[in-house]
């Protein structure tokens, strides 16, 4: 995935990088599915995510990188790939690291 300059800065104003969240993401995804995914794979067009799951997606960003995600940001495009939650994070300026998340959360 290609940054622009405001998500580099958004990156380095949380103290995450995209790859690293993405990283983070892409173990939650495998851990939980037994599959392995790319950034930009829909998760919901393979017809293996369901509602229930995206909910989990939700309490996992929000747990993990110490975001609140309500209201317009709750639309499934928002979850639908690893890039877009990636994207997600840095627009509610999560402020924990994307190493930190790994340590056992």
């Amino acid at each position: 995935m290609t940054q622009t300059s405001d998500q580099a800065g958004s990156a380095a104003g949380t103290g995450q990088d995209a790859p690293g969240i993405a990283d983070e993401l892409l173990g939650f995804l495998a851990a939980r599915t037994k599959s392995t995914w790319e950034h930009d794979q829909d998760l919901f067009a393979v017809g293996g995510m369901s509602s229930l799951f995206a909910m989990q997606l939700v309490v996992h960003l929000e747990k993990t990188y110490g975001v609140t995600i309500s209201g317009a940001d709750l639309m499934l495009d928002n979850f639908r790939t690893v890039d877009a939650m990636v994207r997600l994070v840095h627009k509610l300026g999560g402020s924990r690291a994307a190493a930190g998340a790994t340590a056992g959360e």
